[in-house]
């Protein structure tokens, strides 16, 4: 496995942990550990956590962006009914799912930028 490869897993499973740490961490938690971190609109702390999430799966398995996708998608739907349970002191809210959602198209966007400039390049 060359090294790029291996970086670009890493890369996906820290911030696989890192969306999880946040996203199911009570808030005073988060707050007391000094964790509360991201933009002041919540859908776009979604929508970025789940770019990056496509985006380093997509480098790191570029033949199974289906299976990624529906994974991700999977993961957020997953997220937001753990946030509704009475244990996480969190609200649960569809629309995080639907940004983590666009969040996943932008990264796949994203994805296929960088995919068409390194095949230009010489």
């Amino acid at each position: 496995m060359r090294f790029q490869l291996v970086t670009e897993r890493i890369a996906f499973f820290v911030t696989l942990l890192a969306v999880l740490v946040l996203a199911l961490l009570p808030m005073p938690r988060l707050r007391e550990f000094g964790l509360d971190v991201g933009f002041h609109y919540d859908k776009l702390n979604h929508a970025t956590a789940f770019a990056a999430l496509i985006f380093f799966g997509s480098l790191s398995w570029p033949e199974r962006k289906a299976k990624l996708v529906l994974f991700l998608a999977l993961v957020g739907a997953a997220i937001e009914v753990a946030q509704g349970t009475a244990l996480m002191a969190r609200d649960f809210d569809g629309l995080d799912w639907a940004a983590d959602c666009a969040g996943i198209a932008c990264g796949l966007i994203a994805v296929s930028c960088v995919s068409s400039l390194a095949a230009r390049a010489p």
